[in-house]
């Protein structure tokens, strides 16, 4: 089986504020790059083969000391990228739980297109597909560490354990931390 590592970015300044989406120059805080190089300590027993990272800052930032720790390269991936959140991308949460599609979205993400954006069952397969192909290009012995976002992550989860996506709010992944799935 082939372990697939994956890590959301640390935290930066927009974290639980607004959401950030793809908005680009978004960088880890100090807190965010403290988690990064806390990352290579918990790992450091762990024989990672590759680095994937979503093309965002924040998420090769995070990825960045254990790329330089163990001298392999960052592979950008733009299937790890963030969600396409279309008109929601920079809107406050406090500005999203007014609107009547932020409520459809927690009762029935199955059915949620975001405005101007992407549908949260072709984000899942776009995440699903790009998690599998890296796990392709790898032998079953191999540790893999992919660098993304918190729904792409709770998208992937759903997706390997079968839960319907309808379930997704059960899933919490906080900044920094480590999800693996073992894929065969």
């Amino acid at each position: 089986m082939t372990a697939i590592l994956l890590i959301r970015h640390g935290e930066n300044d927009t974290v639980g504020k607004y959401l950030a989406g793809r908005q680009p120059d978004i960088h880890l805080n100090a807190n965010g790059q403290r988690q990064a190089h806390q990352i290579v300590d918990l790992l450091k027993s762990i024989p990672i083969n590759a680095i994937y990272s979503s093309p965002l800052e924040r998420a090769i930032e995070t990825a960045t000391p254990l790329s330089l720790e163990r001298n392999l390269p960052i592979i950008e991936q733009e299937g790890l990228i963030e969600l396409d959140y279309g008109e929601w991308q920079g809107v406050s949460f406090k500005d999203l739980r007014k609107l009547k599609k932020w409520k459809e979205l927690q009762d029935r993400p199955e059915e949620t297109h975001f405005p101007g954006g992407e549908t949260m069952v072709g984000a899942q397969i776009r995440v699903y597909r790009q998690i599998d192909d890296i796990a392709a290009r790898h032998q079953e012995t191999h540790i893999t560490a992919c660098f993304t976002h918190n729904d792409v992550i709770r998208l992937a989860v759903a997706y390997y354990l079968n839960m319907p996506l309808n379930d997704i709010h059960r899933l919490a992944v906080n900044t920094a931390s480590i999800t693996a799935v073992f894929l065969s």
